[in-house]
């Protein structure tokens, strides 16, 4: 099992946390845990002196005006994580959930919180034993934090709840007891620390992020086989474009589409100087039905496409990173200055702007993807392919007329998603949350998106895969990136012939497209 260890003053990359996911460990290095003691010296210093700590001897939430004597610390945090675990609908996945906990775990060690070491360690000790608690996706707005989801998994460690041990679902308590761990009893502000922050949202962006920019790199791929499949003009992807439109991630396209093309014999090169108009064309007049000098959009703005979206993603793949990085509970203690400052750190608007902006880049993914769908399947279009690519030009046959429509009906799918969660503030908790951010909704609706999307994109592949076929395959000067895309297909789904269920090849595909192994094989 991989280890994951996280350095002095340095977080964990988005890749690293992707990893944990999957069922790499994490591990502090001694600087965070002496960080972590220090600050729990310092509440302790607190709590000794009767002070005023938001939580820790106040209420919560409009019933902080309420005192409350550190004898009863126990059962305030005790009641803190019952009262919130109240989520419902349909689980987190567990790779979500194990995300979850190492982000909080990264902005625990920090050591602004003042968490127990204890309680801290057995947030470790459970993802290293993948002993996960089961989390409801809804029930937080994002405001105060990821309260609900967070306070699910803290009732878990308390051994109260269902939790997985590895593939076995089973009560909390039970799976402490066989995982040879003792549960939480949380006390000053162990609770509080594990349920108030943004925990959540961040995680699953983080794994969002992950996945979005293998489909990109997918969408490049596809994008240079269309244009092969259609022998489009090389023109369109020179670096020349970018460097008088000087986007980072248009410059990022081109030069991805460039590379993903430069050893095809399929696409048209450039002439400069431009060819000259026939020397018997007479003064005054037009000569109709030439050939076409440029591409549709599909491909001749692939760049500007493609690039605008590498944009939007490194844009939310740099909030996310700084997220997991961040500090996000209240109140948040400075040992080193003795202050304890009370604010909103939890307030997730960075991650929710971060998220609408990668769904809309995410729809216009889809988008493109199905308008190439329709131009290669439409024999009007698609310069001598079989209508739909049929295998067999027998006329009994439809090819992929009806995955051609469920690309359609995905695309539809994704746009009923689109309306910005970040701007859907619900008034709540006896109005001291007056404005909410929905940072996690934003971020659990991209990753239906990105379901949808792989959906989408593995219909895009079998029918590209099934052009390159008809087209000649290898020996028709197709390029190597057109090859090893074909070839990866294949691996999974047959061409096609006879008209046959492809529901089947197009699930058992978008499994490995959302693989991240399968991926990195594929694409590197």
């Amino acid at each position: 099992m991989k280890t994951i260890q996280l350095q002095a003053e340095t977080s964990l990359t988005l890749e690293e946390l992707e990893a944990i996911a999957l069922g790499a460990t994490l591990e502090l290095s001694e600087p965070h845990w002496q960080a972590v003691t220090r600050c729990r010296e310092f509440l302790d210093q607190l709590i000794a002196g009767k002070r005023r700590i938001y939580g820790v001897t106040t209420g919560y939430g409009p019933l902080a005006n309420t005192y409350v004597d550190t004898e009863s610390s126990a059962q305030l945090q005790q009641g803190l994580v019952h009262h919130l675990t109240s989520g419902t609908g349909p689980l987190l996945k567990k790779q979500q959930v194990r995300a979850i906990m190492a982000a909080r775990a990264v902005t625990l060690a920090r050591g602004h919180s003042a968490i127990r070491p204890e309680a801290l360690q057995l947030l470790l000790d459970c993802l290293e034993k993948d002993l996960i608690p089961q989390v409801p996706a809804i029930g937080t707005v994002g405001a105060s934090g990821d309260l609900t989801p967070l306070a699910h998994i803290t009732l878990g460690l308390m051994g109260q709840g269902e939790v997985w041990l590895k593939d076995a679902s089973m009560p909390a308590l039970q799976a402490l007891q066989q995982a040879k761990l003792q549960s939480l009893n949380p006390q000053g502000k162990d609770a509080l620390a594990l349920v108030n922050g943004t925990s959540a949202m961040t995680a699953i962006a983080a794994l969002n992020a992950c996945q979005a920019e293998r489909l990109l790199r997918l969408s490049v791929a596809l994008t240079g086989l269309y244009g092969e499949l259609l022998n489009g003009h090389l023109e369109a992807l020179q670096p020349g474009l970018a460097q008088l439109r000087p986007h980072p991630g248009q410059l990022w396209a081109q030069e991805a589409l460039l590379k993903a093309c430069a050893d095809s014999q399929r696409l048209q090169g450039v002439e400069q100087p431009p060819p000259r108009l026939p020397q018997d064309l007479a003064a005054g007049t037009a000569r109709h039905n030439q050939p076409l000098p440029q591409d549709a959009y599909t491909f001749r703005c692939a760049p500007q496409h493609l690039g605008a979206v590498k944009d939007t993603l490194d844009f939310h793949h740099q909030v996310v990173a700084r997220e997991v990085w961040s500090v996000t509970d209240n109140p948040l203690f400075l040992p080193e200055t003795q202050e304890v400052l009370h604010g909103g750190n939890f307030f997730g608007q960075h991650v929710a702007l971060a998220a609408d902006a990668l769904n809309n880049a995410l729809i216009t993914l889809a988008v493109h993807s199905e308008r190439r769908i329709a131009r290669i399947t439409d024999p009007s279009m698609n310069q001598g392919l079989p209508p739909f690519l049929r295998g067999n030009n027998n006329g009994l046959h439809s090819g992929f007329m009806g995955a051609q429509v469920t690309a359609t009906a995905l695309v539809a799918e994704m746009r009923t998603q689109a309306s910005p969660a970040s701007i859907q503030s619900i008034a709540t908790n006896a109005n001291n949350q007056d404005v909410v951010t929905m940072g996690t909704l934003a971020a659990r609706r991209c990753v239906t998106t990105l379901e949808r999307l792989t959906e989408l994109l593995a219909i895009e592949s079998l029918i590209l895969s099934q052009g390159y076929e008809l087209r000649g395959g290898q020996s028709a000067g197709f390029s190597q990136s057109a090859s090893q895309l074909y070839q990866a297909v294949r691996k999974i789904a047959d061409g096609l012939t006879d008209d046959r269920p492809l529901a089947g090849d197009i699930q058992n595909l978008s499994q490995q497209l959302a693989d991240p192994a399968f991926m990195h094989n594929f694409l590197r």
